[in-house]
């Protein structure tokens, strides 16, 4: 789980690249999903969450 203290030290190219990293794995993860390999769906919802923090953190860096 990611902390926005950590977010808002990092620049904007790193917050592109933890976004389409976090994505990636989200993608992954719903893959596994239908697959039925998924062990822990709870991660889903924290992907979400994370991808939500980094968007937020994003657009603080813009103002």
């Amino acid at each position: 789980m990611l902390k926005m203290t950590e977010l808002t030290k990092l620049s904007k190219e790193e917050l592109g690249k933890k976004e389409s990293d976090l994505r990636k794995d989200l993608f992954d993860l719903k893959i596994q999903k239908t697959l039925g390999t998924l062990e822990k769906s709870a991660t889903l919802k924290k992907l979400r969450r994370d991808i939500a923090r980094v968007k937020t953190a994003q657009n603080a860096a813009k103002a």
